[in-house]
């Protein structure tokens, strides 16, 4: 359905592009035209996003704006978009960060400006072909495509440790990948077995009857590589790495869209293609969420870096998305969704102050700190906000999230719901810790006597998303009205199909009883 008759999505997803291609033709020594450039088309391309919610019909749980045209037809695959509740928000929030970088990084990046600001734009336009994507070939390409410019962010403008970083985030990145390309082309060539017809048009697949021996099989690949991407324990060792040597833009992009590209993935292509394997997978799934969550708690309390800290507290985040995705209720679906806008916007926050504070003292070190408040007030305001939108606090999109997942894992499994509240303490007392040590106590070390606080740009840059905490605090319904009937049918359409999976499995094994049964009577006596 596109209520627009305009094909908006291919304008969002290949603007930033044409603002590449237009980055390139500038001379690389005008360095402040290079970034008002990225910046400008940037900002041109959130405005041109907005369309998409403002004619959002949230009255349905149907694909919105699609556009199908054949690309080769000789194998089914075509060039399929379209948007629903579950990725609306997760383009806008793309589309609304990805200026929020391009400004972070002004002063930051003084080395290969046209470069970066090419790297950033491109980017983009990978992630959000992977979020509207409805082709499996055309999701897997914008998700190999997305591993280009975030390796290179990584490798040439990060940190000491970049070339290491980069490495072990593409080598984790590429294997799973290989899983999940193995998968699809399977799944193909199963599907015109069944069928008769070659396409990877997901919304078709969803309707192909697997054998639970497969889905087995498949879903595992599948959850190897979305698994990577979260990331989920013990698949997260490349997250600390890659953020603590990324540039501070590379840290927020990484945090705020990259990593729900393997959330989303699970909601997008694992839960709804093979619901009995999830089905059965849902105990080591939570279990995994769980240790994930107090695992990242308590290892980011004891980080004496503070964008280490950071990381370290997306892993603990990202088990809070997962277990309520897997509660498979509409609160904890639509609290694992609302989470992942809400470790957008907190942490981006969070990496951009820690950012602010590098390029003033360089060093992350939180010893090195304190009594920042004294000299910083408005660094501390926004600090504090961020802090408190992380931790959960009452009145911040932080609260919203984690209660709707912790009441959807409660009414699904208990045990775990209770086991994941201690993730909301941890995260308080190495939040609130690491605020305390850095912007309160003495303001005894030289160095931090005469810093600067934020100024025009910087603080340009944090507003927008001090204000969104509030927004999402204060009123989730805005956000939540749109994703309700898509969560809904997702979830009625996973019960009907696990139902009738489960129905099959119950008769095939009461047939093997009954022949087992059959085999050990006793023969016919002959006269």
């Amino acid at each position: 359905m596109n209520t627009l008759n305009f094909p908006i999505i291919s304008l969002v997803t290949f603007f930033p592009l044409i603002g590449a291609l237009v980055v390139m033709l500038i001379h690389k020594e005008r360095k402040e035209a290079l970034r008002k450039a990225a910046l400008i088309f940037s900002l041109v391309e959130f405005v041109i996003s907005l369309p998409l919610l403002i004619y959002f019909n949230s009255g349905t749980h149907e694909m919105q704006f699609v556009e199908q045209v054949p690309w080769i037809e000789s194998f089914g695959i075509s060039y399929f978009v379209g948007i629903d509740g579950i990725s609306l928000w997760i383009v806008i929030l793309t589309t609304f960060i990805t200026p929020i970088c391009v400004l972070s990084s002004w002063t930051y990046i003084q080395k290969w400006v046209k470069e970066y600001m090419v790297c950033m734009l491109f980017l983009e336009a990978a992630m959000i072909g992977a979020l509207v994507a409805l082709d499996l070939v055309l999701f897997y390409v914008f998700w190999e495509l997305m591993l280009i410019p975030m390796y290179l962010l990584i490798g040439v403008w990060g940190g000491p440790r970049r070339i290491y970083a980069a490495v072990k985030f593409f080598l984790f990145t590429a294997a799973g990948s290989v899983f999940m390309l193995l998968a699809i082309i399977f799944l193909f060539y199963y599907n015109y077995k069944v069928t008769g017809v070659y396409t990877f048009n997901l919304l078709e697949l969803y309707k192909v009857n697997i054998p639970v021996s497969i889905q087995f099989w498949l879903c595992t690949a599948f959850f190897l590589s979305f698994a990577i991407k979260v990331p989920m324990f013990p698949l997260h060792t490349w997250l600390p790495d890659a953020h603590v040597e990324a540039p501070t833009a590379g840290s927020v992009i990484l945090a705020g869209v990259l990593l729900k590209m393997g959330t989303y993935g699970f909601l997008r292509f694992a839960m709804p293609l093979f619901p009995y394997a999830t089905h059965q997978y849902i105990p080591i799934i939570a279990t995994l969420s769980v240790i994930g969550i107090v695992y990242g708690a308590m290892v980011a309390m004891v980080q004496p870096d503070m964008k280490k800290l950071v990381a370290y507290s997306s892993v603990s985040h990202l088990g809070i998305v997962m277990l309520g995705l897997f509660a498979f209720n509409m609160q904890g679906i639509e609290g694992g969704i609302y989470q992942m806008l809400n470790h957008g916007v907190s942490t981006g926050a969070l990496f951009l102050i820690v950012g602010m504070l590098y390029e003033r003292r360089h060093t992350r070190m939180i010893a090195d700190f304190g009594g920042l408040s004294k000299v910083m007030p408005i660094l501390a305001t926004f600090f504090m906000i961020a802090t408190l939108s992380s931790i959960a606090v009452p009145g911040t999109n932080g609260f919203v999230g984690e209660f709707m997942v912790l009441i959807g894992a409660y009414r699904s499994y208990p045990v775990f719901a209770i086991i994941a509240v201690s993730g909301a303490i941890l995260s308080a007392m190495y939040m609130l810790w690491m605020y305390q040590r850095v912007m309160f106590c003495s303001l005894d070390k030289p160095e931090n006597q005469n810093l600067k606080d934020l100024n025009a740009r910087e603080i340009i840059t944090l507003l927008p998303l001090a204000i969104l905490v509030f927004v999402m605090g204060f009123f989730p319904g805005l956000f939540l009205r749109k994703m309700d009937a898509t969560v809904e049918h997702f979830i009625k359409q996973y019960n009907q199909r696990y139902e009738a999976y489960a129905q099959q499995q119950t008769a095939q094994l009461d047939m093997k009883i009954a022949a087992a049964l059959e085999g050990t009577k006793e023969p016919a006596a002959v006269d």
